[in-house]
């Protein structure tokens, strides 16, 4: 079920029923930038997992569908707002909504996606619908907490790892854990299950945006899908950052103070200087060994699932080629 030909039926069929029921229609101006961002593509990762997790579970992947689109929808919301704040140009290689139209459009768009996130659950029984609402309030609520600690530390010089591992979870990884768990809700699997699903989607993205991080210093630009080194360009506190400002001594720590508080016309030296730092002070392998240890806690939680031996080797080969990739 979990290997790539699977995901790819997976996604094959939430893109036919994402075309099929995202309709355009009046005023244009609030719907057409909606179906121009959820056409950009993407993995449809979330999606996915919400159909896998409800056939893990001994349901029809067909009965997950709203579920999986109120993901995908709010996910998309989360980003088209994302790119106002950011004021990026560019979304997976295509101009981003508020600079196709104008941020108020991007604004009000993206606040009819999270509307419209909502309603796909009204097609559940009252008892399914309020366990979803209820999973899906918690988790928006906390994509957005997670979005304002990110913002806060760009001004912030004495941000902690625990609290980085708090953001990285509350931005990233609640909505991986989130769609997991709605499959096995759909799926009226047991709530202990359903819970570690929960742990297991958890783990697995925060593993995996940890990863993203050493990838975007130390991945290889062919295959690296982001400019290679652009969150040391843009000064981002990543949990490399971090660490090698805890670990480093007093002249390392200084350099990398002064390096993260310039933006130079061309950036090569500056990256290659503090990716040698990052290096020197046990940094790289700090993040490997965390990497390492949050993707074990995601597989010891398929310990905990009542789900035959089978179900539980797709779900750990799913994580393994999820954290083997290298973009």
């Amino acid at each position: 079920m979990a290997d790539s030909n699977t995901i790819e039926q997976y996604r094959t069929k939430f893109i036919a029923q994402l075309e099929a029921r995202i309709q355009l229609s009046e005023p244009k101006n609030l719907y057409e930038p909606i179906q121009y961002i959820l056409g950009l593509g993407g993995k449809r990762l979330r999606p996915v997992l919400t159909l896998m997790a409800v056939e893990l579970f001994g349901g029809k992947a067909e009965a997950g569908m709203d579920a999986a689109l109120a993901v995908e929808m709010f996910h998309n919301f989360s980003l088209m707002h994302d790119d106002i704040m950011d004021d990026a140009p560019l979304r997976r290689g295509k101009t981003t909504v508020h600079e196709k139209w104008d941020v108020k459009t991007g604004i009000l768009s993206g606040d009819a996606m999270l509307i419209l996130a909502y309603q796909f659950f009204e097609s559940y029984p009252p008892e399914v619908f309020k366990e979803l609402s209820k999973l899906f309030s918690q988790t928006a609520i906390e994509v957005c907490e997670g979005q304002q600690y990110d913002v806060d530390f760009e001004t912030r010089w004495d941000v902690t790892i625990p609290e980085y591992l708090k953001m990285i979870e509350y931005k990233t990884s609640v909505l991986v854990a989130a769609a997991l768990k709605m499959g096995a809700i759909v799926a009226n699997a047991p709530k202990e299950d359903a819970e570690a699903i929960y742990g297991f989607g958890k783990n697995l993205g925060i593993a995996f945006q940890l990863q993203d991080d050493y990838l975007d210093a130390f991945g290889d630009p062919k295959t690296f899908g982001k400019q290679v080194g652009g969150d040391i360009m843009e000064n981002k506190k990543t949990f490399l950052y971090l660490t090698s400002i805890g670990k480093g001594t007093k002249e390392q720590r200084e350099s990398l103070l002064h390096l993260y508080s310039i933006k130079p016309k061309d950036p090569t030296a500056k990256v290659e200087t503090v990716k040698s730092i990052f290096e020197e002070c046990g940094a790289v392998e700090a993040t490997k060994a965390e990497i390492k240890s949050f993707t074990q806690k995601a597989f010891d939680t398929l310990e905990r699932m009542r789900l035959s031996e089978a179900n539980k080797g797709l779900l750990l080969q799913f994580g393994k080629n999820l954290m083997q990739r290298t973009v």
